[in-house]
């Protein structure tokens, strides 16, 4: 049943999914609803900062996994323009969620949930609440109350694409070649990653990202 509308005007909704058939399953659902209204579809987090800029909605519902990377590194820009950020994905941990509220989103559901939760939450996280999973909630608030540690959360974009690429097997010269950096600077960013991750190795540091959800 759809949700009942909250504002005299439709919510506004970018859609940043890069598979078109659940894009579209997606854009069905939120469309059945006079509450929302989707402005436009993007496929990449490169996409969907341009469209964030120029179409300015007040909701962006962001795939976490895209063909440009993991897109919780996307989310401090779409908040910088002015949108709130409602994160979708597969699967997900603790871990996962608090990265994305650490970096300014409002909310995570699994891709599993009901179409009508799906449409409360987007009106939620219009209206300023934070919606996360309840299997997740717990654990979000550990750790951004500092129950527990998630050393994760401060890697910058640049040393995350670097863990991916460790996690991959790349070499020092083949994470420069891909980063377009020479190696010294290849070199920083690993030993930044291993310090942050409290990580003595490169295998070490990909072990712990695995088991706290930081790898696509």
């Amino acid at each position: 049943m759809p949700v009942e509308p909250r504002f005299a005007d439709p919510v506004r909704v970018l859609l940043v999914e890069d598979h078109d058939m659940v894009a579209q399953a997606l854009e069905l659902a939120l469309q059945r609803s006079p509450a929302i209204s989707v402005v436009g579809r993007a496929r990449s987090r490169e996409a969907a900062t341009t469209d964030t800029a120029r179409l300015r909605p007040d909701v962006v519902v962001l795939d976490r996994r895209l063909p440009d990377g993991d897109a919780v590194a996307a989310i401090g820009d779409l908040a910088a323009l002015g949108s709130q950020v409602l994160v979708l994905t597969g699967d997900a941990t603790p871990a996962v969620a608090a990265r994305v509220a650490e970096a300014g989103g409002r909310g995570l559901l699994l891709k599993s949930a009901p179409l009508d939760q799906l449409e409360s939450a987007v009106q939620r996280v219009a209206e300023g609440e934070v919606v996360f999973d309840a299997a997740l909630l717990p654990g979000v608030l550990d750790r951004l109350t500092g129950r527990v540690r998630g050393n994760g959360s401060a890697l910058t974009a640049r040393e995350q694409e670097t863990l991916q690429l460790l996690a991959e097997g790349a070499s020092t010269e083949e994470i420069g070649d891909r980063l377009g950096v020479t190696r010294n600077t290849t070199r920083n960013h690993v030993q930044r990653v291993l310090e942050k991750l409290g990580a003595r190795s490169k295998l070490e540091a990909v072990a712990f990202a695995r088991r706290e959800g930081l790898l696509e």
